[in-house]
């Protein structure tokens, strides 16, 4: 059984949470119903895999993300991986019945916005550790990325340009601009790309990057995200406690990091 990165599940829910106070209560809503809204959706109506879990564990999972104890609720699922259970199953069975069981008590005032704000961090935390699972056994077309910009933003003269660049670098880029946050996310879980590029052209764009990472993260978690744009200098440790796989500010820093991701993938075992 791998070993479960606990130094990456407790940066990053230290971060998010950061991350979280320095935003609007407003805002701060809609992330967190964002990951239970998306996790939720992804829970099966009835037990259709081998390990499916009990409502008593479900419940005991969901108390445990909320618990005073930050990795309560990932313990569990370390033992819940130790016991043999996949990762698909960790996703869809116990991730996503937690996240519709807590959105229902949210919504029947059985927990404060307090705990939904920290519960939905640890799920994110849970869900970037788990990430390097779901990496794909081999690149099935070389070179090709989804490049795209946050959605309202106003400013895709850069995104557009940084395409016809790394189109002339022999890239495939499946250029997304002008799309709403839900038709953005349907349009990556149904591509499911490698590599996804973001332009964001400030801190003003800051909720809709963080609203859109975390659904990537949910609907194609092997899909790696390079963040670029005026955003990554104004707003440098907000992006970064996102999770992002690179953050550039220049066209040969990012084909840099484009690179190394081929490499990564490269080296996945088949």
């Amino acid at each position: 059984m791998e070993r479960f990165p606990r130094d990456l599940y407790v940066r990053t829910q230290e971060e998010l949470v950061q991350l979280k106070r320095r935003l609007p209560n407003d805002s701060v809503v809609m992330l967190a119903r964002e990951v239970i809204e998306r996790l939720a959706a992804r829970a099966p109506q009835s037990p259709e895999t081998a390990k499916f879990p009990k409502q008593a564990e479900l419940e005991r999972l969901s108390r445990a993300l909320i618990d005073e104890n930050p990795e309560a609720g990932a313990n569990m699922i370390r033992e819940i991986r130790a016991e043999g259970t996949s990762v698909e199953a960790v996703y869809l069975n116990y991730l996503a019945g937690a996240a519709r069981m807590l959105g229902k008590w949210w919504d029947e005032d059985e927990v404060s916005f307090y705990e939904v704000t920290i519960g939905t961090s640890r799920m994110y935390a849970i869900m970037r550790s788990l990430q390097h699972l779901f990496a794909p056994a081999k690149l099935d077309k070389s070179k090709f990325a989804v490049f795209a910009s946050v959605p309202d933003e106003s400013h895709t003269l850069g995104v557009h340009m940084a395409a016809d660049l790394f189109r002339k670098e022999g890239w495939d880029i499946d250029l997304k601009v002008g799309l709403s946050h839900d038709e953005l996310v349907d349009e990556i879980e149904s591509i499911s790309p490698h590599i996804l590029g973001l332009s964001a052209a400030g801190e003003h764009s800051i909720q809709a990057l963080a609203r859109l990472i975390l659904s990537v993260r949910i609907v194609s978690p092997a899909t790696l995200t390079l963040v670029s744009g005026a955003i990554v200098e104004e707003c440098t440790d907000m992006v970064a406690a996102l999770g992002v796989d690179a953050m550039v500010s220049e066209v040969d820093t990012a084909k840099l990091a484009m690179e190394e991701f081929l490499k990564r993938f490269s080296t996945v075992s088949i």
